[in-house]
């Protein structure tokens, strides 16, 4: 086995975030180019648009030949009231996924309540893609010892799963979770999930796992750590900028008819990711801008400014490091 070593991409082409990998021939020789979409964070309960965002994604990932979509999380309550954007969401005539969000149980809603409405048989589960293995996390498991508010942990018997199904696959891995595994208001537990992707890895003997996506927290932002990216798909509509930050963006009728808005500062667009992975070894990110409409957090003297990277209307172009181990 060689020593780990990291690659680096130089020039990467604008609007572009280029991941290299470099997978053993015996895991690569099934794997073909594959192209998805996510959306996160679209919040159909507070946004006044969300239909019309939604639909603008789908109709940019049709354009673009995604092989499928996903969506990350947060993105409705399991109401008849919004039966409409759950219509929008089903329209599109391929594979899609869902990731179960911590808002999406808001209104006294269950996990079942909201599975049951998106057609998810269990908040965990695997696909293949294109030679790809996807893992799907629930990050919503409420532990004993776990304060009031939503849940933000992956639990014993989910954990165990997660195990077991990279211990029984070969295939290169791509996570998707609402809650990133290492903001510090991501999962209370991230660390211990963290160290089954990077057991999974070892044992493999390269960078098997090659990115992790998450929604939940509004940011544009990638860590790596040890050798595995996290990474954060913007909320498709808004940064949440609390109660004691409330302004009006839109016309006064809108807010009238959806007050929660006041309390965010909105993107003009909407805002996702779409991923292309190349069997050659590179998982692009395309980069996509916006801008705020009315203030921007920083204009209104937001506090997570100072503590957060990341608070933007864009998905940002980056030139980023994998760290692989190849075999003999």
């Amino acid at each position: 086995m060689k020593n780990t070593r990291r690659e680096i991409l130089k020039g990467v082409a604008a609007g572009a975030c280029v991941l290299s990998f470099r997978p053993p021939a015996k895991a690569g020789k099934d794997l073909k180019e594959l192209r998805f979409g996510m959306c996160a964070d679209v919040h159909k309960d507070v946004m006044h648009d969300a239909d019309e965002r939604l639909g603008a994604f789908l109709k940019a990932m049709a354009k673009k030949r995604a092989h499928f979509v996903a969506q990350m999380g947060d993105f409705c309550q399991p109401k008849e009231a919004n039966d409409s954007f759950r219509k929008v969401w089903q329209s599109w005539e391929g594979a899609q996924y869902n990731v179960a969000g911590n808002h999406d149980m808001d209104g006294g809603a269950s996990r079942e309540d909201f599975r049951k409405y998106v057609g998810m048989d269990t908040g965990y589960y695997t696909y293949l893609q294109q030679g790809y293995r996807f893992v799907v996390l629930d990050g919503n498991d409420r532990h004993k010892d776990a304060p009031d508010g939503s849940p933000r942990h992956v639990g014993e018997e989910q954990r165990a799963w997660l195990t077991e199904t990279l211990a029984s696959t070969t295939e290169p891995v791509v996570v998707l979770i609402h809650q990133s595994l290492e903001n510090a208001s991501g999962l209370d537990n991230g660390a211990e999930v963290r160290a089954i992707l990077e057991a999974a890895n070892d044992t493999a003997g390269w960078g098997r796992v090659l990115a992790c996506f998450s929604g939940h927290h509004h940011l544009d932002d990638l860590v790596e750590v040890n050798g595995i990216p996290y990474i954060q798909v913007n909320s498709m509509s808004y940064k949440w900028v609390g109660g004691s930050k409330k302004h009006e963006s839109y016309p006064t009728e809108i807010h009238a008819e959806h007050p929660w808005i006041e309390y965010t500062c909105p993107y003009a667009d909407p805002l996702w990711s779409f991923v292309t992975i190349d069997p050659k070894g590179e998982l692009r990110i395309e980069g996509i801008r916006s801008k705020w409409v009315g203030p921007s957090p920083e204009e209104l003297g937001d506090p997570e400014v100072q503590v957060e990277r990341g608070i933007t209307p864009n998905v940002s172009a980056r030139a980023v490091s994998v760290q692989v181990k190849e075999s003999e």
